[in-house]
């Protein structure tokens, strides 16, 4: 079986490349555009809380199309639709913080779009000896676009008076995205499946099967992300008021993911995952550390380069694996956007309860020193993780 990729499988690394590079240059600065209106953490968490709502119920909604219509319009109206989000967000400026939830809501849908289609096709085109590869090159991709992008979005922003640079980044964003609808059309049309079974997910996580590790699991993983997706490029901006500064972090943190990316992804073979991911989830929760001390630049740095050096540790095992399930025996095969739905169900979960958690707890007591513990808490929710499906990693899924 070949090690190496395929055309499609560059090429539709190629997109997703665009559409994380529209995301890093002004997804980054987002939250701090809203901070700027109106500091209010609630607000920001509210705003995550909608996206995150948005994604998990269109995977399950759009599953029906992906499955047995055509992916490709799902993943280019993905596309469309965040565009149309920025498009919205340049239209209301300042009162964007009127309409947190529309707007969330919005995004949600148009992230979900792209990446239930992306997910399917990402696993058609991949197999048991590639995956943990592919996963690699999209953390590399991922490495650059962080380096490149936000740098380059948070030094235009520094440069233009008042809201200028960010009118002028969410505008470059809608021609990227642009560009990555167009190149989408030289990905191959994909075999349509059967009927799209609604409530396979569930049924799935009911059996005695892999899945009643692998769903607590991602909900565990799910957990951490969902606030700190939103909290850390937020903490640096409120530790410097320097949009420039929240670039110059994006640009160091992913230099040094780009190097781990590669490395893990080069060298991290299926009888190491076990001892890997429990490394990587360790060593992710103790660079929460610094933080107990002091919230500064200087923290913040410590806290993001030991994130970026230890997080490929701990990601590509838990996403392969799952993965690897995904592709057990023929029935997995044929039920592959159901079991992506039941997965990122999974995922929007935890990141829901992570984010309400926060919201709440933050709401009771306003003080940065309950953020920050809520970081050390929420943050190592990657041990737990490891706890719920390590014992998929004693018997390695063979692929179908």
């Amino acid at each position: 079986m070949s090690s190496s990729l395929n055309g499609q499988s560059r090429l539709l690394l190629a997109v997703n490349g665009l559409f994380v590079l529209a995301g890093a240059l002004s997804g980054t600065f987002l939250n701090v555009y809203l901070w700027k209106v109106k500091q209010d953490f609630a607000m920001i968490g509210w705003f995550t809380f909608s996206q995150q709502l948005a994604l998990g119920l269109t995977f399950w909604i759009a599953g029906k199309w992906v499955k047995e219509q055509d992916k490709m319009i799902s993943l280019r109206l993905g596309i469309v639709v965040s565009g149309i989000f920025y498009l919205l967000v340049l239209w209301a400026g300042a009162h964007t913080v009127d309409y947190i939830w529309p707007l969330g809501f919005l995004f949600g849908i148009g992230s979900g779009l792209f990446w239930l289609a992306f997910n399917v096709v990402y696993f058609e085109v991949t197999d048991v000896d590639t995956r943990d590869l592919f996963n690699g090159r999209i953390g590399i991709l991922g490495s650059v676009i962080g380096i490149l992008g936000p740098w380059t979005s948070g030094w235009i922003i520094s440069a233009m008076k008042g809201n200028l640079g960010y009118r002028v980044i969410f505008t470059v964003s809608l021609i990227v995205y642009g560009i990555g609808i167009l190149l989408s059309f030289w990905l191959k049309k994909r075999k349509r499946g059967g009927p799209y079974r609604w409530m396979e997910p569930f049924r799935q996580f009911g059996k005695n099967s892999p899945w009643r590790q692998a769903v607590p699991a991602s909900a565990a993983h799910g957990v951490r992300e969902g606030v700190f997706s939103f909290l850390v490029t937020l903490l640096v901006f409120i530790s410097t008021s320097a949009e420039r500064k929240v670039g110059q972090f994006s640009l160091v943190t992913s230099l040094v993911s780009l190097v781990s990316f590669w490395a893990v992804g080069k060298w991290l073979h299926i009888r190491f995952r076990y001892a890997g991911m429990l490394v990587g989830a360790v060593l992710i929760t103790g660079v929460i550390g610094p933080l107990l001390w002091d919230v500064n630049y200087v923290t913040l740095m410590l806290f993001g380069i030991g994130t970026s050096l230890f997080m490929p540790l701990y990601l590509l095992p838990v996403i392969s694996s799952v993965f690897d399930l995904i592709g057990k025996n023929e029935d997995t095969v044929e039920q592959r956007v159901e079991l992506i739905v039941l997965r990122e169900l999974s995922i929007m979960v935890g990141r829901l309860l992570g984010t309400l958690l926060f919201i709440i707890i933050f709401t009771w007591s306003p003080h940065m020193k309950t953020v920050i513990w809520l970081m050390l808490g929420l943050g190592a929710t990657p041990l737990l993780s490891w706890v719920l499906i390590r014992n998929l990693f004693k018997h390695p899924v063979d692929a179908a």
